[in-house]
C-alpha cells in the first residue's frame, strides 16, 4: 500500500482554497497514493465532498483524523499553531511557508522533527520546474481579479465608447511592477478596452508590456533592477527619487493604479504616496496587491477596501481565494506534478532527493534539520560566444546580405562567364537536351519570381524552397502531359503522361496545403 496524503481543510480566516481538487486526486490515486481529505475541505472552492469520494478519495471526518492518519499533507497556507500540534514525527508536509518570515514554525517544525516542502521556495529559474511553480500560477489569478476588482467600484467603462447621449473616453491603468500579476493585470486590462501604462524596474519586460497591449513608462535614470528569481531588487535612493516623480506624474494622469511590487523577505516598498493619492481624480482606484505584506501604497488598510481623499484602495488579501475554484485547480495541479517528482517509480511512496536542484530548494527542512536557504541550484555553463571574425564570415558568406556591395567589375565578370557557358551548352549540345535545358531554366526562374517575392512572413524558409522545386516538377509535367511542338522533341507515350499527371497531383497538394496551414498559423495571431 502506498502512502496516505491528507488534505485538510483550511482554518486561515478568509481562505477558500484547497491543496487538492477530484481531477488531481483521481491522478495521485494512479500514482500509488491513497488520498484523504477532510469533510467539507473543497466546499468554499465548489467541490463536494461526494465529488471527492467519486475520484476516490476518503472522507475524514475531523482535522485530528486527517493529520494522524496522513504520511503526507497538502495545504495551501502554512498550518496554525493547532495543526502543528497534531503533526507527527516522519510527516511530510508540503505548503506555503514563506521561512524567512516564520521563525517560530520553523522551529515548532524541527521540534516535530517533519518533513518540510515550501512551495513558495522553488528555484524559478529552472525550466523544468515551472510545472511545480505555485507562485506564478496563484500570481496570474491574483493580477486577473485585481482588474476586475477595480472595475466593480470604477464608475465608468473601461473601453472608450461613443453613445447617441455622448462620448465616453476610455480609462487610464497604470501598473506597477510587471511581474507575472502585473503582466496578467495588463493583459486583463488591454482586454477589456482601457489605456494600459505599465513600469519596472527590470528593463527587459519592456518587450512583454508591450506584446499585451501596454505601454511602457521607464524610469529617467540608468540602474538595472533584477534581483534573480523572477523578483525585483532594492533600488538605489536615486532610482527611487526618480522613481517617485513619475509614479506622482502617473498618479495625477491615470484613473485605475494597481501595484504589485514585492521584494522576498522584505516588507513591499511604498510606491505610492499619501500625496499621490490626494492628487488623484475623485473617484479613481487603487488595488494594491502587496497589501498582506504590508502594501505598496501608504494609506493601504491590509483586508479592506477603504476611501481616502475620494480614491478607492482596495487592500483585499485574498485575491486568489475569490477565484477558489480556479486558483484551487491551478495549485492542486502544481502539487500533483510536485508528486510526480517524489514518486517516479509511481508505488505511491516518495523520495526526497536532495541531490535534484528543485526539490532541494524546495525542502526547508528535512526530518526535523532546517536545510533552508538552499545552495543556488546548478545551471548549464552559458555557450561560449563565437570570435566575432567567425560571425563577420558567416555574415558575409551566409543567406543575409554580404557585408559589401558587389563591384560593377565583378558582375560584369560574373555574367560574362554565365553567357559564355550558356552559349557552349547551346553550339554543342544535342537538340534534345537543349529543349528540356530551356525548360528548366524557366522553371527555375518562375519558381524563384514566385516565391521568393512573397513576404517572408507568410512563409517559413522550409516552405518556399519546397514550393520552389513544386513549381519546377509542375512545369517540367505539364511538358511531358502536352510537348511544345519543338524539334527533336518527341511525343512521350501514355505511361509517361500519366506519371506526369499523378506528379501533377502529388504536386499541388504540396503546395496548396503548404499555402494552407500558413493560413491557420497567420490565424492564430490575430484576435
Amino acid at each position: 500500500m502506498g502512502l496516505t496524503i491528507g488534505v485538510p481543510r483550511e482554518v486561515f480566516p478568509g481562505e477558500k482554497r484547497v491543496a487538492a481538487v477530484p481531477e488531481t486526486v483521481e491522478k495521485l490515486i494512479k500514482l500509488g497514493f491513497q488520498v484523504a481529505v477532510e469533510s467539507s475541505a473543497g466546499a468554499e472552492a465548489n467541490f463536494d465532498d461526494a465529488s471527492y469520494v467519486a475520484a476516490g478519495a476518503t472522507i475524514a471526518d475531523s482535522a485530528p483524523a486527517l493529520w494522524s492518519s496522513a504520511d503526507i499533507v497538502f495545504k495551501v497556507r502554512a498550518p496554525v499553531t493547532d495543526e502543528v500540534s497534531l503533526m507527527h514525527e516522519g510527516q511530510t508536509l508540503v505548503s506555503f511557508i514563506w521561512p524567512a518570515q516564520s521563525a517560530d514554525l520553523m522551529t515548532a517544525f524541527t521540534t516535530k522533527k517533519v518533513t518540510v516542502l515550501a512551495m513558495d521556495c522553488l528555484p524559478r529559474m529552472l525550466s523544468r520546474a515551472q510545472k511545480m511553480d505555485a507562485l506564478t500560477s496563484m500570481a496570474g489569478i491574483s493580477g486577473y481579479r485585481a482588474v476586475i476588482e477595480a472595475a466593480n467600484v470604477f464608475g465608468r467603462f473601461f473601453n472608450g465608447q461613443i453613445t447617441a447621449a455622448g462620448k465616453v473616453p476610455p480609462a487610464k491603468v497604470f501598473i506597477a511592477g510587471a511581474g507575472v500579476a502585473g503582466l496578467a493585470a495588463i493583459g486583463t486590462a488591454a482586454s477589456m478596452g482601457a489605456i494600459v501604462r505599465a513600469n519596472d524596474t527590470r528593463a527587459e519586460v519592456a518587450d512583454q508590456v508591450k506584446s499585451l497591449g501596454g505601454e511602457f513608462v521607464a524610469v529617467d535614470y540608468a540602474e538595472e533592477g533584477g534581483g534573480g528569481g523572477g523578483y525585483a531588487k532594492v533600488m538605489s535612493e536615486g532610482f527611487q527619487q526618480a522613481q517617485r516623480e513619475m509614479y506622482a506624474k502617473q498618479a495625477r494622469e491615470v484613473d485605475i493604479i494597481i501595484t504589485t511590487a514585492l521584494i522576498p523577505g522584505k516588507p513591499a516598498p511604498k510606491l505610492i504616496t499619501a500625496e499621490m493619492v490626494h492628487s488623484m481624480k475623485a473617484g479613481s482606484v487603487i488595488v494594491d496587491m502587496a497589501a498582506e505584506q504590508g502594501g505598496n501604497c501608504e494609506l493601504t488598510e491590509p483586508g479592506k477596501a477603504v476611501v481616502k481623499h475620494g480614491v478607492t484602495i482596495v487592500g483585499y488579501t485574498d485575491l486568489t481565494s475569490r477565484l477558489a475554484k480556479q486558483a484551487s485547480t491551478l495549485y492542486g495541479t502544481n502539487l500533483f506534478r510536485l508528486a510526480e517528482e517524489l514518486c517516479k517509480t509511481k508505488d505511491g511512496m516518495i523520495n526526497v532527493n536532495m541531490e535534484d536542484d528543485a526539490i532541494r530548494g524546495l525542502t526547508v527542512i528535512k526530518d526535523g534539520a532546517v536545510t533552508w536557504p538552499a545552495p543556488p541550484p546548478k545551471l548549464p555553463p552559458a555557450p561560449i560566444p563565437k570570435p566575432a571574425s567567425a560571425v563577420v564570415a558567416k555574415k558575409s558568406h551566409g543567406h543575409g546580405a554580404p557585408s559589401e556591395p558587389m563591384s560593377g567589375g565583378k558582375l560584369a565578370v560574373m555574367f560574362a562567364i554565365a553567357a559564355g557557358l550558356f552559349w557552349f551548352v547551346g553550339a554543342n549540345a544535342p537538340p534534345a537536351f537543349l529543349g528540356h535545358f530551356t525548360v528548366f531554366v524557366l522553371a527555375c526562374f518562375v519558381g524563384y519570381m514566385v516565391v521568393w517575392n512573397v513576404t517572408p512572413s507568410l512563409h517559413t524558409p522550409l516552405m518556399s524552397v519546397t514550393n520552389a522545386i513544386s513549381s519546377i516538377i509542375v512545369i517540367g509535367a505539364l511538358v511531358q502531359i502536352a510537348p511544345p511542338a519543338v524539334a527533336g522533341i518527341s511525343r512521350p507515350d501514355e505511361l509517361i503522361r500519366w506519371i506526369a499527371l499523378v506528379g501533377i497531383a502529388l504536386t499541388a497538394v504540396n503546395m496548396f496545403g503548404g499555402f494552407a496551414v500558413t493560413r491557420r498559423m497567420l490565424a492564430m495571431f490575430r484576435k
